[in-house]
């Protein structure tokens, strides 16, 4: 008998029903996508702290590079008043008459330096000769200014300057001299995001009256001599200054008196200069000050420079206890690419306590200085200047310093110089000059036999 054929499935071969083939496949389909989304949420909450991660290291090094650049700023804007402030005046161009003078300390850009101290100096070495009258009538060979120059940061934005003076033209005695001494507290105003409108000097400053003390220094003067009146000063006290737009103010308040140790009256100076820059090539100011009432014993003199001399009490020292000044002064300077024009004119109004005498007096001055270069090295230069004191004056001028000083009473001075320079550098100048210097004394004497030759090297350092 023959057997039927019988196929025999394996058992998973065997179909599923329909409804369970759908339900096996959803199940495996919610988790492959519950899994996923686990997975894709993991890696997401990773991403996100990731990316706020890196905004706040964005933050972060966004704030140290806008500290980074204030920091670089406020480097660049010192220097470059420090630089402006090396500029001799034939050299100064149209861009160079935008420094601002208000903010120059004084200081030198080379030298021995570090990162927060900067040593430097100047000097002139020069040859004077002198009619019988003059204060060099022996045909002198001397040392005409050496100065060491210190500038050392103390905290941010706070620096410490001082100068020492191994000799100056002015001293009669071989000895060192403290010049200026003060601490510097730079861009106080910034502290209410007003940037240079108010910074702050404590401590011997120059008298900033006027303009010409600012270029007095033998590398910065074009001549040798200076104007008559040559108004200069370094006193102790405290200072103002500033700058908004094209205006610039110095504001101080020192002892006035002459000693360095101590003011003989608590009466003080006070001195102002207000300076507009409307053009790049041209700056005006306007200058006032009062020396305060000094004592005839104490303070001897002022320590405001006028004609080569102190301002001293005319009265006699057995009458007369107190004695004090007031000046105002306007300056107006135009500056070319190889040159300058500056003019400067001023009162001063002197009187003392003299019960005997009324020694009142109403002085006026004025200079006019014109520098012009033939080539990049060489230059021109003459300056003409004139005082007049119509009731009698002590005027040193060119002459004798103790004999004019305390001698007879000057009505009136003229200078006349005419000079010339060879500037290799910056920092090296040889210049000569020829000063003719007439006056004349209250009642009608001259004053002749002045007149001055003079050679000078000038170095920085």
């Amino acid at each position: 008998m023959a057997l039927a054929t019988v196929c025999v499935r394996p058992p998973m071969s065997t179909p599923l029903p329909r409804f369970w083939r759908q339900a096996l496949f959803g199940a495996l389909m919610f988790s492959f996508c519950a899994i996923t989304n686990r997975l894709v949420a993991a890696d997401t909450n990773d991403l996100a702290r990731e990316l706020r991660q890196l905004k706040e290291e964005n933050r972060a090094l966004k704030e140290q590079l806008r500290q980074q650049s204030e920091a670089v700023k406020r480097l660049t804007e010192r220097l470059n008043h420090l630089e402006r402030a090396r500029e001799s005046p034939q050299d100064a161009s149209a861009d160079a008459a935008a420094a601002d003078r208000s903010t120059q300390p004084g200081l030198l850009t080379r030298g021995l330096s570090s990162e927060k101290l900067v040593l430097s100096g100047e000097g002139g070495l020069a040859f004077f000769h002198q009619d019988s009258q003059g204060q060099f009538h022996n045909a002198e060979f001397r040392v005409d200014e050496a100065k060491l120059f210190l500038d050392a940061k103390v905290w941010k934005d706070v620096y410490v300057f001082a100068e020492v003076n191994l000799i100056t033209r002015e001293q009669d005695e071989q000895y060192l001299e403290l010049g200026e001494l003060y601490v510097d507290f730079e861009n106080v105003s910034g502290l209410w995001g007003q940037d240079r409108l108010l910074n702050l000097r404590a401590g011997r400053i120059d008298i900033p009256f006027g303009e010409e003390y600012l270029a007095r220094d033998a590398i910065d003067n074009p001549l040798i001599s200076h104007s008559l009146s040559d108004l200069w000063g370094v006193d102790e006290g405290v200072e103002l200054y500033g700058r908004w737009k094209p205006l610039q103010y110095i504001l101080a308040a020192q002892n006035g008196g002459h000693p360095l140790l101590n003011d003989g009256d608590a009466d003080k100076a006070v001195v102002g200069r207000l300076a507009y820059e409307p053009a790049r090539w041209l700056h005006l100011s306007a200058s006032a000050m009062r020396t305060g009432h000094l004592d005839v014993q104490k303070d001897q003199f002022s320590e405001l420079w006028f004609g080569n001399g102190f301002i001293r009490q005319i009265g006699a020292p057995a009458t007369t206890t107190k004695f004090h000044a007031e000046l105002l002064e306007g300056d107006a300077q135009l500056f070319w690419r190889r040159g300058h024009l500056k003019s400067a004119g001023g009162w001063l109004r002197f009187d003392d306590n003299d019960p005997t005498t009324d020694h009142r007096r109403n002085l006026h001055y004025y200079y006019v200085e014109a520098v012009q270069g033939m080539n990049e090295k060489l230059y021109g230069a003459v300056r003409w200047s004139q005082i007049f004191a119509p009731k009698g004056f002590p005027l040193v001028g060119a002459g004798d310093f103790g004999s004019r000083l305390f001698g007879n009473l000057t009505e009136g001075l003229w200078r006349l110089t005419l000079g010339a320079g060879y500037r290799w550098s910056r920092d090296l100048v040889f210049k000569v000059e020829y000063s003719l210097n007439q006056g004349r004394e209250l009642g009608g004497t001259p004053r002749d036999h002045e007149d001055l030759v003079a050679a000078e090297v000038a170095v920085r350092f």
